[in-house]
């Protein structure tokens, strides 16, 4: 085969991998502190996606909450919705039902304004309904923590401007899985003096809808891939694969205990 021959298969294979790199189905996940607009990377992480669009359609996270701010870290939701007026002294959140966990795929980098899943500390695949929004460069810490989580999209730069209202929303510690949960016109005193939590209390997502189910409607995109999982494997560390090698974030969800360090649980 001829050197030009070459360079022509060379340069086509690329435009193929940067092609299916930069799909994304697009949803809006619609706040109570505005709309956060999402590009899904529908071809990169295929399961992931195809794990978030269920919840996505069967309508599991509209009213769910932000549940989790901290500052400089991340935003994290998908895991309690409000479940109405609750008795004072009672944290009105009830665990959403989940499916089956679904395998880590960590092709991207957890830099500032990726989405990717929450999961259970030290277990890969253990991601369900939980996920979080990046507000930094994160890839030193989450790319590679266990097995590295699992980045599925990008979020537009408005959506990014809304992530940051939510994450300069005051945080209040009410126990449990919720530590750091934003909270609007109420504080700690409040919760100290039995002040009933109402809806107006928290950041509520009304519901998260597929604005654009065409995958090639983000060609613009360039995600940029996890190298530091790679670096990790072969230094000794550990990571999934299926295809290829994949990372994951831990983030918390479950009523376990909490921790105000910057790990990602579920």
């Amino acid at each position: 085969m001829s050197l030009k021959n070459i360079r022509v298969l060379c340069a086509t294979a690329a435009l193929c991998l940067v092609s299916i790199s930069s799909y994304a189905t697009i949803v809006e996940i619609r706040t109570s502190l505005g709309d956060i607009e999402v590009n899904l990377f529908d071809d990169a992480t295929p399961e992931t996606v195809e794990n978030f669009l269920s919840y996505v359609n069967s309508g599991a996270y509209a009213n769910v909450v932000v549940h989790r701010s901290v500052t400089g870290f991340i935003i994290q939701s998908g895991g309690y919705e409000y479940s109405g007026s609750a008795a004072a002294g009672e944290v009105p959140l009830d665990t959403i039902e989940t499916g089956p966990a679904v395998i880590n795929e960590p092709v991207y980098s957890n830099l500032r304004g990726t989405i990717a899943m929450a999961k259970l500390s030290g277990s890969a695949d253990s991601a369900t309904s939980q996920w979080f929004i990046n507000l930094a460069d994160n890839s030193s810490n989450l790319d590679t923590q266990n097995s590295g989580f699992t980045v599925f999209g990008q979020v537009s730069d408005a959506g990014m401007q809304t992530a940051d209202v939510i994450a300069s929303t005051s945080t209040v510690d009410l126990g449990s899985a919720f530590t750091d949960i934003p909270m609007l016109d109420y504080t700690a005193t409040d919760f100290a003096n039995d002040v009933v939590i109402a809806e107006e209390n928290l950041v509520v997502i009304a519901d998260v809808v597929v604005t654009d189910a065409a995958i090639d409607t983000a060609a613009f995109l360039s995600p940029v891939e996890n190298t530091l999982i790679d670096a990790d494997s072969s230094m000794g560390g550990t990571s999934s694969s299926g295809g290829g090698t994949f990372l994951w974030l831990t983030l918390l969800a479950l009523a376990g205990i909490a921790t105000r360090s910057k790990s990602i649980l579920s």
